[in-house]
């Protein structure tokens, strides 16, 4: 069975990713939270060394429970540093706490966030494999960026939205390829 190239089929965690999660459209609003915290942390860095701590994450954070982490204080944030099974920069740590606060923020002005992102999209797959931004990433970044958020690059808003499955990006040679919306 073919995959996408990126996907290092050594790596059952990357490969579950790939063939479960990677373009398949899920707009819950906890797991658009938690991918949006784990996309932060992507930056710089490859996005296979932030899912092999994906479970660490999960458990150092407090299952991404927002009410939890909006609470995150001083210590915390040094239980965090300490954490040798997470990505340990300060600048971004503090960033995903900061970003949770203007998460919520954005959950009360739309109802939800899946509401704020269907602001910038009409609801239907963008099928692209051969791009790291495009005019809705450019967009939701800008936007994010405004509102205080870090680490947040169009880039990284790019990989998000096809994390979530807003854009679906399998490789031709790949056995979950699609040419237009099904």
């Amino acid at each position: 069975m073919n995959r996408c190239s990126w996907c290092n089929e050594k790596n059952p965690i990357y490969v579950e990713y790939h063939d479960h999660e990677f373009g398949i459209l899920n707009l819950e609003e906890h797991y658009l939270y938690e991918m949006l915290i784990l996309e932060s942390f992507q930056a710089g860095l490859s996005w296979e060394c932030v899912l092999n701590k994906r479970k660490a994450f999960e458990n150092a954070y407090d299952h991404f429970d927002r009410n939890k982490i909006l609470s995150y204080d001083e210590k915390k944030i040094n239980e965090l540093l300490n954490n040798k099974e997470i990505i340990r920069n300060k600048l971004k740590i503090k960033a995903s706490i900061e970003n949770s606060k203007i998460f919520v923020e954005i959950e009360k002005e739309f109802g939800s966030f899946s509401n704020y992102l269907k602001n910038f999209w009409d609801e239907n797959a963008i099928i692209e494999n051969d791009k790291t931004t495009n005019a809705l990433s450019d967009a939701i970044s800008k936007d994010l960026y405004k509102r205080g958020m870090r680490f947040v690059g169009s880039t990284i808003i790019y990989s998000y939205l096809q994390a979530i499955g807003i854009i679906y990006s399998h490789e031709e040679n790949c056995f979950l390829w699609k040419e237009e919306n099904q």
